[in-house]
C-alpha cells in the first residue's frame, strides 16, 4: 500500500525558509520520480518540483533559485527546502509519486507566508 505522509508545514514569515518533508512507503521509492505540488483555493494544483531517480530536478519557474527538492533514497524520503519565502508560495503542498502506473498524493501540509 502506497503511502506518502507529508510534515514540516507551518507558518513563517516573508523572507524566512521552511523545509518540508515527505516519507514514502509500499513501493521501491529509488525507482521513481518524486514532486512537490501546491494549491490555493479557486486555482489549479501546480507542479513545484521535480526530482528524478539520479537527483535531477527541475523547477516552476517562480521558485527557481528559492526552493530545493532532494531525495534520500535509503530513507525513503523526499524534502522540499523553501528559503526567501512569499506571500505567494503560501499553499497546501502535496507531495507525489507516480508509483505503478498510478498517481498517489499525500494528505498535504499547509505553508503560509504571512508577517
Amino acid at each position: 500500500q502506497v503511502q506518502l505522509v507529508e510534515s514540516g508545514g507551518g507558518l513563517v514569515q516573508p523572507g524566512g525558509s521552511l523545509r518540508i518533508s515527505c516519507a514514502a512507503s509500499g513501493f521501491t521509492f529509488s525507482a521513481y520520480v518524486m514532486a512537490w505540488y501546491r494549491q490555493v483555493p479557486g486555482k489549479e494544483r501546480e507542479l513545484v518540483a521535480d526530482i528524478d531517480t539520479r537527483g535531477g530536478a527541475n523547477y516552476e519557474d517562480s521558485v527557481k533559485g528559492r526552493f530545493t527538492i532532494s531525495r534520500d533514497n535509503a530513507k525513503n524520503m523526499v524534502y522540499l527546502q523553501m528559503n526567501s519565502l512569499k506571500p505567494e508560495d503560501t499553499a497546501l503542498y502535496f507531495c507525489f509519486a507516480p508509483a505503478m502506473g498510478k498517481p498517489y498524493w499525500g494528505q498535504g501540509i499547509q505553508v503560509t507566508v504571512s508577517a
